[in-house]
């Protein structure tokens, strides 16, 4: 009896655990992946925050978002020859007036429409480089000068991602924000929450990060789903990995740091898009890196664009007592529109060229 007790529960562990396990993955396979890779441009373009704003909630508010503004700004970028961005999107604009936000979102995607740019949204953020935690919306801070990004707000905040009772509130959002655009062109890949554990969360964002994969997998969208690895915890990674149909990176690092990430990477099988580079005193500059995404076909993104309120010329950690570096850390253009290094813009436009040539497409697809 004992024996035939084993039998018929080890049956039924088969029949009944093994597929909830195969199951659990829902990624997009490598082969369907790959061939929605395969009929993408080389995506080369830019992190955006419009100069106007100091945070992701004076971007989208409603008492500050500025769709000429974006608009004359998109333009500089479609000229320079960047097809792609990526925005974080903020939940607190959602939650005070939801028909609101999901409105503006489509209005800015028109934007981006005509400017042929394809949007990368990011649901969530738990960066911090300020003393807020949790965004408030209305009118937000001004610039404290001397200080990088000041008054950034994470986006649904800190008290949020911690707090469990909360996220029945962040579901809705998701799939609304999903739901409304799931098969959106304009819209190109899914981030679904920009540096989790940032801004000192730590652990405490796997919860609803878990959970953000989820809602986004029951929506189901046309296009791919990614989560950033952004830095070395394993444990984050592997729940990044295990929810990306296309693998997303950040680097900052020289080229050759770039080149061995990327190795890595490319050992999961899956192709990749970095979302996250440009760090010119750090070694991640456009005349060396920018050779090396087009060469590995990896489509990436740098930060930023127009230098604004943000104050993203400075480094991280900047405080006003510091002293002024003689080299900006990120950002394209100074706010009356003139490049920072007109060598990097020629850079772009040249690669830009290249991309649009049959030649790479044909190259890009074996």
């Amino acid at each position: 009896m004992r024996k035939l007790f084993y039998a018929i529960t080890l049956l039924l562990l088969v029949q009944f655990v093994c597929p909830v396990i195969a199951q659990t993955d829902q990624r997009w396979s490598k082969q369907k992946i790959w061939e929605w890779y395969n009929k993408q441009p080389f995506y080369c373009g830019f992190n955006y925050i419009p100069a106007y704003a100091i945070n992701y909630t004076e971007m989208w508010d409603k008492t500050s978002f500025d769709a000429k503004a974006i608009d004359t700004e998109l333009a500089l970028a479609e000229k320079t020859g960047l097809n792609c961005l990526r925005a974080v999107l903020q939940y607190a604009v959602y939650e005070d007036d939801p028909e609101y936000f999901l409105n503006t979102l489509d209005k800015f995607l028109a934007i981006c429409d005509k400017h042929n740019i394809k949007f990368m949204p990011a649901l969530f953020d738990d960066c911090v480089f300020g003393i807020e935690h949790d965004p408030k919306v209305g009118k937000q801070p001004e610039p404290l000068k001397g200080w990088y990004a000041w008054a950034w707000s994470p986006s649904p905040g800190h008290s949020m991602v911690v707090d469990p009772t909360t996220h029945s509130r962040i579901e809705k959002y998701v799939k609304a924000v999903i739901g409304r655009f799931k098969d959106d062109k304009r819209i190109f890949i899914w981030d679904l929450y920009n540096e989790p554990t940032n801004g000192g969360l730590g652990s405490a964002s796997f919860p609803l990060l878990k959970k953000v994969a989820k809602w986004a997998r029951e929506i189901n969208p046309s296009q791919p789903i990614t989560i950033d690895i952004w830095n070395g915890d394993k444990q984050l990674n592997d729940i990044a990995l295990a929810n990306s149909d296309i693998i997303s990176f950040h680097n900052y690092g020289n080229k050759n740091e770039l080149i061995k990430q990327i190795g890595e990477l490319k050992t999961h099988g899956r192709p990749l898009i970095n979302t996250e580079w440009m760090n010119r005193p750090n070694g991640s500059v456009i005349k060396d890196n920018l050779a090396v995404f087009y060469n590995e076909k990896v489509g990436c993104m740098l930060w930023g664009l127009v230098n604004g309120k943000t104050q993203t010329d400075l480094p991280w950690g900047h405080r006003p007592a510091d002293p002024i570096p003689a080299v900006w850390q990120h950002d394209l253009f100074h706010g009356d529109f003139k490049p920072y290094d007109p060598e990097e813009i020629e850079v772009l436009k040249d690669f830009a060229l290249k991309s649009r040539n049959s030649s790479y497409l044909q190259e890009h697809q074996k």
